[in-house]
């Protein structure tokens, strides 16, 4: 018998707070049953699950996410997350068009966001 990878658990201040700015990123619903206040937020297509801890988030991630956009292009997409709250972290971007941004969402927690299948090809 094999386990399997239920969720991805992220620690937060505000679990409904940053799963809402990540359901907006992904475009996937948060679970019905989650509401402000909540000690813990579900983006269950995501396989995401945000948890309260004590303590704002301190050094470097350990892990991350990388994103990659499926109908837009990395540079679109970088834009509309900013939009969404992110800030910007780190622009790996190439003049040849290859690598990738490294941004930080409300919270913190940094992520990358890659060229899309259509800019790899």
């Amino acid at each position: 018998m094999t386990s399997l990878i239920r969720h991805v658990t992220i620690d937060s201040l505000d679990p409904y707070a940053l799963a809402t700015f990540w359901s907006a990123v992904l475009d996937r619903p948060l679970h019905e049953d989650d509401h402000p206040g909540d000690e813990m937020a579900l983006i269950e297509d995501a396989g995401l699950l945000f948890v309260t801890v004590p303590e704002a988030k301190a050094g470097k991630n350990r892990v991350h996410l990388d994103l990659q956009p499926q109908d837009r292009t990395r540079d679109q997409e970088v834009e509309r997350v900013l939009g969404l709250g992110a800030t910007l972290v780190d622009d790996q971007r190439k003049p040849d068009g290859t690598g990738w941004v490294v941004l930080a969402d409300p919270e913190g927690n940094e992520f990358c966001v890659e060229r899309s299948a259509a800019e790899r090809a």
